[in-house]
């Protein structure tokens, strides 16, 4: 089936299985109600999210064990955004993406560092994320802040999330703590400000069931949270972090989208695959027919088990193993953000530093640059 034919049967399938939501509140609306989202306008929202890109390494910086090796491998008391070697954010910066066709962005934000015994954040920090917010959100762009590193990693050197399977009364506490302390910060930025529940999250050491059940309950608690709190958090589009933001552990039947009044959550993945080429440059070449259908399969998988549904996609993050073959890169960049463009399912893409001169704002492998744009139809 191609492209075009492909599409045409999502929206007609979404105008099949068309539902309403409760009425919300509009801010930008002079009526007390607003007309409920729609299946088929939450996926037209997702879709002019065309280029996207994470400032990776940045404001998700923390102490903790990068290199796993069982130590610590920073042990600052100051935790700033140039911890992992990369200088601060700038509004040129943004400027520059906005310039290349970026259009969206991902700002991973890690909170641990920047929290007093009652899980107050810290001032300085929290006004420094929303300057940076504010980089790009007032350039018109579309932007997504979570709470990163505080789930993603190793829970021994800080990822306290994932204690939830342990001791999840006082996980939950400070969770919603850290979260209503974000939603009062950015209530009055419209909807081009997403918020994304955590960050490759899971709880394996607990048995399937109960596992999902409560990555499930986080999900729930982050909407009911956002959506009680004030201003236009009530109609904000929510992202939902799936099983370790893993496509087939997120396309399991255990994996439940939370319940929301207004219908506005949309399900965030991540696609490292083959992680052989995409992180460890084991393998430093891609391109065969076989590797080409896995990939073309993994987003089918997310078409038939969401988008088909009415249920919008993101894909938070995907990248390529630098030091692998320049070809490969290109066209597994090319070929992922085509096949996501073509069905409506925006990415991201992983940016540590290395593509992205964060002195210069130069693309540094401007082939990968360009093969985004073509497959985005993004301008040059």
């Amino acid at each position: 089936m191609n492209n075009m034919i492909r599409k045409g049967c999502i929206v007609l399938s979404c105008c099949m299985i068309f539902l309403t939501s409760c009425q919300t509140s509009n801010p930008n609306s002079n009526s007390e109600t607003s007309t409920p989202s729609t299946d088929l306008e939450n996926l037209e929202f997702v879709e002019q999210l065309d280029f996207g890109w994470n400032l990776g390494d940045t404001l998700d910086v923390c102490n903790a064990d990068r290199d796993n090796d069982g130590k610590i491998d920073e042990n600052s008391t100051t935790v700033d955004e140039t911890l992992w070697g990369n200088p601060m954010a700038t509004q040129e910066l943004f400027q520059s993406l906005k310039d290349n066709g970026v259009d969206s962005v991902r700002i991973p934000i890690t909170w641990r560092d920047h929290l007093d015994e009652s899980n107050t954040i810290d001032t300085d920090w929290l006004n420094r994320v929303q300057e940076v917010v504010d980089y790009a959100y007032n350039l018109d762009m579309f932007v997504i802040i979570n709470v990163h590193h505080d789930g993603g990693g190793d829970p021994n050197f800080g990822a306290w999330i994932r204690n939830a399977s342990s001791n999840k009364e006082e996980i939950m506490d400070k969770y919603t703590t850290i979260w209503q302390q974000i939603a009062n910060r950015f209530q009055d930025y419209d909807e081009k400000l997403i918020f994304e529940s955590m960050n490759e999250v899971g709880f394996d050491d607990l048995n399937q069931h109960d596992a999902y059940r409560l990555l499930n309950e986080f999900n729930q608690t982050f909407v009911d949270l956002i959506r009680n709190s004030s201003s236009n958090n009530p109609n904000r589009y929510l992202l939902i972090a799936g099983y370790w933001t893993d496509i087939d552990m997120t396309c399991s039947n255990y994996f439940v989208m939370p319940e929301d009044t207004s219908n506005k959550c949309i399900v965030s993945v991540h696609y490292y695959t083959p992680w052989e080429f995409c992180t460890t440059n084991v393998n430093t070449t891609w391109g065969t027919q076989g590797e080409v259908n896995v990939m073309e399969n993994q987003v089918q998988k997310l078409v038939d088990k969401f988008i088909n549904n009415g249920i919008p996609v993101i894909v938070g993050e995907y990248g390529v193993g630098y030091g692998t073959e320049l070809n490969s890169q290109v066209l597994f960049c090319e070929t992922f953000t085509k096949f996501c463009h073509d069905n409506g399912i925006p990415t991201f893409f992983w940016d540590n530093g290395q593509e992205v001169d964060r002195t210069t704002y130069e693309w540094r492998t401007p082939q990968i640059l360009e093969a985004i744009q073509k497959s985005t139809n993004t301008k040059h």
